[in-house]
């Protein structure tokens, strides 16, 4: 099965910013790529916005790009996307919210302020994002994984 090249072309300017160019000429610079399904299915479904927040272009699948342009892409994202998965729940100051958490998370060890129960959404039946007072998100991929220890802090709060 052959590849369908993009209908538009990527690079980086001297400025480092990403100029999508489509087939009609038209140059977009400063373009950024976002994540449709940014938990579900992050390299599925990415939109190119120009910097009036206009889509010029969309990816279905990273994999799908030629190889130069899936980099580029994946670097930009990576350069936006924050979004600490947490592996362990170290320690809980109370169970009363406002609350602090000590966690493990695949980017290094983390203090989080849980405002309130609120603050935990159920994304499926074992994954979670839990939003703290800075406003960062925390995703735990799957309460499964988690040691005895973190589920039973955890289950305290759903």
């Amino acid at each position: 099965m052959t590849q369908t090249p993009p209908a538009f072309q990527l690079k980086r300017d001297s400025y480092g910013q990403l100029v999508l160019t489509g087939q009609n000429g038209e140059r977009h610079a400063g373009v950024v790529p976002v994540r449709a399904f940014p938990i579900g299915a992050p390299d599925d479904g990415i939109a190119l916005v120009n910097v009036e927040g206009h889509e010029v272009g969309w990816v279905d699948r990273i994999a799908d790009l030629p190889p130069e342009m899936g980099r580029l892409v994946e670097e930009e994202l990576a350069s936006r996307d924050f979004m600490p998965e947490i592996e362990k729940i170290l320690e809980v100051s109370s169970f009363v919210c406002p609350s602090t958490w000590q966690v493990a998370t695949n980017r290094g060890k983390a203090a989080l302020i849980l405002k309130g129960e609120e603050d935990i959404r159920r994304l499926s039946q074992t994954r979670l994002l839990i939003a703290d007072t800075h406003g960062i998100q925390f995703l735990v991929r799957d309460t499964g994984t988690l040691d005895r220890h973190s589920r039973k802090l955890l289950d305290r709060f759903l």
